[in-house]
């Protein structure tokens, strides 16, 4: 209550909050008052009603913290973690669905220059082709994870690009995500799929709830991140440094590029 009230008796008398003046806290006790803070640094960099409106809704995310803090599966083994992960079954479902789609992973690769095999990789990784896409509020999860202490900074970003996709109309208040605010097929934070977002079926909006968008906004993520036609991706090949801009586990940077080249090849 006394950082509502001191946040109210600025505005009464007409001062401006500093930039960058939202805390941050390793429990939900402050969240409510931050979203207040939180609110007005949106606004300032552009951030609409509907926006505001979802951040103000959200709800603190036990789930997501836990999630944050328990990714026990990048500590395992090359070996084990393709195990775990399901490599195998990942590698076959790639084959088959790229044989099926050949006409769109040919133009994806045209256009974006990445092969099918790093695309259905990481789809395949990610959410099982599609299969589970999450069951955690993305805003909630993303706000959870801005005003948490231990990475606010590269969490906050990604909220106010979440709150640029609801003002556009790409996602809402209530879309479901990963406990990381991971959105769609591909699991893209929501700044990402702000900045590199394509509308790949042409239906006049980015939605990575739609596989040919999110595969574009893969492709397209990967290719403005350096990927360089026509070369490989393997460890100590040019393009596996782009693989690590995906994800930050050297365990899992490995599976995309053990499994692409098992379905490319």
């Amino acid at each position: 209550m006394l950082l509502r009230s001191l946040i109210a008796s600025l505005f009464a008398i007409g001062l401006a909050l500093p930039a960058a003046a939202a805390p941050c806290g390793n429990t939900s006790a402050g969240f409510e008052d931050w979203k207040t803070v939180m609110a007005e640094e949106a606004r300032a960099e552009g951030v609409g009603k509907a926006g505001i409106a979802a951040l103000m809704g959200a709800s603190y995310s036990k789930a997501t913290i836990s999630a944050d803090r328990n990714q026990k599966s990048f500590k395992y083994s090359l070996d084990k973690f393709l195990q775990v992960r399901g490599a195998d079954a990942i590698a076959s479902q790639g084959k088959s669905r790229m044989a099926k789609n050949a006409k769109l992973f040919a133009s994806l690769e045209a256009q974006y220059g990445v092969p099918a095999g790093v695309l259905l990789a990481i789809h395949g990784m990610e959410t099982g082709f599609g299969g589970f896409m999450g069951d955690s509020n993305v805003i909630s999860a993303i706000a959870t994870l801005t005003w948490d202490c231990r990475r606010s900074d590269f969490f906050r970003p990604h909220l106010i690009g979440g709150l640029k996709l609801v003002d556009m109309g790409s996602i809402s208040a209530n879309t479901i995500g990963a406990k990381h605010g991971e959105w769609g097929h591909t699991q893209l934070l929501l700044g990402n799929a702000l900045r590199y977002g394509v509308d790949g079926n042409g239906d006049g909006k980015v939605d990575l709830g739609n596989l040919t968008d999110a595969l574009a906004t893969t492709a397209n993520y990967l290719a403005a991140k350096g990927w360089r036609p026509g070369t490989g991706y393997q460890e100590g090949e040019p393009n596996f440094a782009v693989i690590k801009e995906w994800n930050a586990a050297k365990v899992y940077q490995q599976a995309i590029a053990i499994i692409g080249a098992r379905i490319d090849g």
